[in-house]
């Protein structure tokens, strides 16, 4: 199939992840360039698109969107903003990657896939680059193979060096255990039935009335049991790790980057500071295979369902971390469009 040329893509938020996408755009990956940003900070905007060729500034998401050189859209605002712009981008038919989450809440997701649902055809690819981690794919190769059996648990650990100020409880679940509901629903196949969390004594690192850690109990349609240790004030660095434990056999990932070495009556390697670092190539992968299949008039990866799917999660496990009990989810039934998963 030919490729469509060069790709225009409209870089929606210039904060941390928005700059950090139009540099990966412009110096990175191939087959695209910044063609227009916009950001409600007017001066932030132009500070980006100022070294940039022919990249127009706007504060605008719309008026970005209406430049005739965009062909594409990437949405890196913070989540509330994420609907209009959605809507916005579905009005003229252009390809989108949007961060995570997809919309902050279950409604709101659904309203989105909806319309995209409406236009008959998918235009929506949603941030979850973990999908994108030689780690994780190497994993869902070897499950998906079969090689150890029918997977029966999942065990993952997710941890950070510190929260930043005024990060509550909720947001554990919003902003960082949604990326291991992403990947088990991705992982196993299957949507997750059920959530419940629980609480042990604060770390002495949590800020005042912040409940860290936490343990998360997710269940599947299929049955499987799927925890996950979430530690965001640990002080020592950033880890994210997954164990499948199938029927015949395990396989774990996390446990090791970079250099392992033997020095001065120590051995052992070193921890990333954060997550950018920890992910930097999965985001390089994930946004290059967007503009590869985008080029090709195609869309994959995960969809609007997935982001709906993991609202709806994060909306069970905070009424479950808030009671103490098991929380079912609800979700409505999966349209056509989306049966095929990404």
């Amino acid at each position: 199939m030919s490729l469509k040329g060069t790709l225009g893509v409209a870089v929606i938020g210039t904060g941390r992840m928005g700059a950090d996408h139009v540099r990966r755009i412009n110096e990175v990956i191939s087959g695209a360039r910044v063609a227009a940003v916009a950001d409600i900070d007017a001066d932030r905007a132009e500070a980006v698109a100022a070294g940039i060729e022919d990249c127009t500034p706007c504060t605008d998401p719309a008026a970005a969107m209406a430049d005739p050189a965009v062909d594409a859209v990437l949405i890196a605002s913070p989540g509330p903003a994420h609907e209009a712009a959605l809507l916005t981008a579905f009005e003229r038919d252009l390809p989108v990657l949007c961060e995570k989450p997809l919309t902050p809440d279950a409604a709101s997701a659904l309203r989105v896939l909806r319309a995209e649902e409406a236009l008959g055809h998918r235009r929506v690819q949603v941030g979850f680059m973990r999908r994108y981690d030689s780690g994780y794919l190497k994993l869902k190769s070897l499950l998906d193979a079969g090689t150890y059996g029918r997977t029966l648990m999942l065990h993952n650990k997710h941890r950070s060096p510190a929260t930043p100020p005024g990060f509550t409880n909720a947001m554990l679940v919003n902003d960082s255990v949604v990326h291991e509901i992403d990947t088990t629903r991705w992982l196993l196949d299957e949507e997750i039935t059920a959530v419940r969390v629980l609480r042990p004594a604060p770390s002495g690192n949590a800020p005042e009335g912040l409940s860290d850690p936490q343990l998360f109990l997710f269940e599947t349609a299929a049955g499987q049991v799927v925890d996950t240790e979430l530690f965001q004030n640990c002080s020592f660095g950033y880890q994210v790790g997954c164990e499948a434990v199938g029927e015949r056999g395990t396989a774990r990932i996390g446990d090791d980057h970079g250099v392992f070495v033997n020095s001065a009556g120590q051995w052992g390697g070193s921890i990333t500071p954060g997550f950018v670092e920890r992910f930097e190539e999965a985001y390089d992968r994930q946004v290059q295979r967007w503009v590869d299949a985008t080029r090709r008039g195609e869309v994959e990866g995960p969809s609007c369902w997935d982001g709906y799917a993991a609202a709806a999660v994060c909306e069970a496990g905070v009424r479950a971390q808030e009671s103490g009990e098991r929380v079912t989810v609800e979700l409505v039934e999966r349209p056509d469009l989306y049966r095929s998963r990404g």
